[in-house]
């Protein structure tokens, strides 16, 4: 009997192990074959004979925000904005505070792009506000520095990827580079009247070697226009979204037929149908994201629901979609269950607009995200994301080895756990799977798309890049060294304007036109009746087209991306210098203020931070007093924060990955991975006396009253967090501001991981 019952549980062992899911292979011409990042090693991308083949990766660039007026050893105060003043302002930029980049910065970034990444990427995708903020009274913003800051920008892609001897337009460049217009490229920012106006125009002249010729004319209409960066493959489309921007009072979103939004979302609608047609894939780009999520809504809702729309009507199509303008490092999915049945059915209202309650934090001031409003909706976040479907809970069963380890003393055997094992039956969790799938869309998780955000250049944080590697299976021995190109037919019945002398010297006369635009669009909302407008809803992929390259490993779909920062604490050398002993650990902030400030900015006892548009930034205890004599910065360099490859163990970047890692965020994952104490989220190979080195003490108490209660936080929320913020908050201060559990993770339900 005993030889019968061990054959049985034999046979039981083989037949589960038989049915174990194997994870998804890698997709053929991954990240496993690109160069290591950091080490230097590079491709060479162009043969002997001129040809330039592909190398499967592109760089994705964002919010320079260059000032001329920027001075080192200046005050980071709001009222010196690093332009007087004595203060800790550092020679390659003041990180955490709201000042704007030095030229020293951009002039050091782009000559490590020419060192490091030139020879190495495909095309560039730069993703606007390539001009100061306005943010000194001393000296206003005008319009002819907005345009002198971005002919800079222009000049040192120049400087990197230009080629002599091609002719003008796209063929002035090595590869191919598209750019958009950010809020603050126009002034005043966030303003960008119907086209065409005087910025479309003025911009037609400075991107002349960025945008195609074919796209030359829809550009100077409304500022939106694509580019084919691999030829009859992938197009890159740029859109304006300034036009779908709430914070743009002149204009009405995009559901009446004479609004820009509602021309640039048909314009959109009509190139993704011939791409389609002629089977490319797109990457969709703009400055301000889609983010929509609580109340906070960076779009007006009807462009929301359109772009939402097309999102899942052209799945097939679109590849991924990139966008920077909030400074802080995360994704946003879009729920195409948030569609309403009226705009599926091509009919939409016009938007109302609720203002914030009291006490409530917007999503924006003045157009911007603050560190108190980019708190909150990461916390807003991190709730929507916590009602993201679960698989199914697992069972509650020990393991086989808990039962071995357990059987002398309370007489469990192999046989007991088989028979836990099995009384579930097997066609209940196959249902249990079924159910789970079809929640979020199927295999491919076709009921979201993703969105990425890049942070910034500007040092609101530390400067950032990112090298995005994709799949060239099939393409790699493509000859694309031709110019990027756009060959969609123009309508030849309607003549570009010509680009006429405009007065950009008079900005008092322009911005009274503008108010009277403003007055006129706001008279027109008034006491009208609620009406439904009519729009083109496109079709959907084909019944028997495979899911798109953003849904299922193929030739195309993003493999990796790879995350680069300046360390500009270590970098500038003005406040850094740790005993020889102990190691500088990158990740964590120098403010000696954490126990009631972060970045300067207030901190009250329930753990809320003030909310301020400036922020003097964690060396403000410096301010009225010079660092140093002279500067003495270390060599300048981009490192390598994270890689999602090696880091987060994505083999690819599909959207059923980010739905996954979304849900870890917020229900927390396992017990196991709670973490309960500060030193814990020290990395493994400090030990304990140089953590406490670095941090200066091992216990720093903040003022009396401000004691804030120890909340679990788990390792893929705090790693989220501190990635948003791109390393400049230390552990204290991610757990003050972030320490409390979700819902999902207060409910402590182990949840079982299903793979694609």
């Amino acid at each position: 009997m005993v030889r019968v019952r061990d054959t049985l549980i034999a046979g039981l062992l083989l037949h589960l192990g038989g049915q174990a899911r194997a994870a998804p292979p890698n997709a053929a011409g991954g990240a496993g074959d690109s160069r290591s990042p950091g080490s230097g090693a590079i491709r060479l991308s162009t043969a002997a004979n001129g040809q330039r083949k592909l190398n499967g990766r592109f760089l994705h660039i964002t919010d320079f925000h260059p000032d001329p007026f920027y001075k080192t050893y200046t005050s980071t105060t709001s009222d010196a904005a690093c332009h007087r003043g004595q203060g800790p302002a550092g020679i390659y930029g003041a990180e955490t505070t709201g000042c704007d980049s030095p030229f020293a910065l951009i002039n050091q970034t782009f000559k490590w792009i020419e060192d490091n990444l030139k020879n190495d990427i495909d095309f560039i995708i730069w993703t606007g506000d390539s001009a100061r903020h306005d943010n000194d009274d001393e000296i206003p913003r005008t319009q002819t520095q907005v345009i002198e800051q971005n002919e800079l920008m222009v000049s040192k892609f120049t400087e990197v990827f230009g080629q002599d001897g091609h002719g003008g337009g796209t063929n002035a460049f090595t590869i191919p580079i598209v750019p958009t217009f950010g809020n603050n490229d126009i002034l005043p920012h966030n303003i960008f009247e119907t086209g065409p106006n005087r910025w479309t125009i003025k911009y037609l002249d400075i991107w002349r070697g960025f945008i195609p010729e074919a796209q030359r004319h829809q550009f100077q209409q409304g500022g939106w226009f694509m580019v084919e960066v691999i030829p009859d493959k992938l197009a890159t489309i740029s859109l304006n979204t300034i036009y779908f921007f709430s914070s743009n009072s002149a204009v009405d979103g995009c559901a009446k037929k004479h609004e820009p939004g509602y021309q640039h979302m048909e314009w959109l609608r009509i190139q993704l149908q011939l791409l389609r047609e002629r089977g490319m894939k797109a990457i969709l780009m703009g400055h301000v994201p889609p983010a929509r999520v609580d109340s906070k809504e960076s779009w007006d809702e009807t462009c929301w629901q359109k772009y939402a729309l097309f999102e899942r009507q052209f799945r097939d199509v679109i590849v991924g979609n990139l966008y920077g303008h909030m400074n802080i490092d995360h994704f946003m999915l879009q729920d195409f269950e948030s569609i309403e049945k009226d705009t599926e059915n091509g009919r939409m209202g016009a938007a109302s607009h609720s203002a914030t309650l009291e006490g409530e934090i917007g999503l924006f001031e003045e157009g911007e995200v603050t560190v108190a409003s980019a708190t909150d909706y990461l916390l807003n976040l991190r709730e929507a994301w916590a009602q993201i479907p679960a698989p199914p809970a697992k069972s509650n069963m020990k393991s086989h080895t808990d039962y071995i380890g357990e059987e002398e003393d309370q007489g469990n055997t192999v046989w007991d756990w088989l028979t836990s094992i099995i009384s579930k039956s097997s066609k209940d969790r196959k249902e249990e799977r079924k159910k789970y799938l079809e929640k979020i869309g199927g295999r491919y998780a076709e009921r979201y798309a993703v969105t990425h955000v890049a942070p910034s250049i500007v040092p609101n944080y530390f400067p950032t890049l990112r090298i995005i590697e994709y799949n060239i299976t099939g393409l790699e021995q493509l000859d694309v060294s031709s110019s990027s190109s756009s060959p969609l037919a123009v309508d030849a019945s309607v003549e570009q304007m010509p680009i006429t002398a405009t007065d950009y010297e008079d900005d008092e006369e322009y911005l009274r036109h503008l108010e009277t635009v403003q007055r006129k669009k706001n008279k027109g909302k008034k006491d009208k009746k609620k009406r439904k407008y009519k729009f083109k809803v496109p079709g959907g992929p084909s019944k028997t087209a495979p899911p798109g390259p953003a849904y299922s490993p193929q030739t195309l779909t993003w493999t990796r991306y790879v995350q680069y920062f300046a360390n500009l604490t270590r970098i500038n050398n003005d406040f850094v210098a740790p005993a020889s002993n102990v190691i500088l650990v990158q990740d964590r902030s120098a403010n000696e203020f954490a126990a009631s400030t972060i970045f300067g900015l207030e901190v009250s006892p329930d753990g809320k931070i003030e909310q301020n548009r400036w922020n003097e930034g964690k060396h403000k205890k410096h301010q009225g007093k010079q660092p140093r004599p002279e500067p003495h910065p270390n060599e300048f360099a981009f490192e390598v924060e994270y890689d999602t490859k090696k880091d987060h163990g994505f083999s690819d970047l599909t959207v059923r990955r980010w739905v996954e890692y979304a849900r870890k965020i917020a229900s927390g994952g396992s017990k196991q991975k709670s973490v309960e104490t500060e030193k814990e989220l020290v990395s493994e190979d400090l030990e304990e006396d140089e953590y406490y080195g670095i941090r200066g003490k091992k216990h720093k108490k903040g003022k009396k009253g401000k004691h804030h209660k120890s909340h679990k936080m788990s390792k893929e929320w705090f790693t989220f967090v501190k990635r948003a913020f791109v390393g400049t908050m230390d552990p204290h201060e991610i757990k003050e501001l972030f320490g409390g559990a979700s819902t999902a993770e207060s409910s402590g339900e182990a949840q079982e991981i299903i793979e694609l």
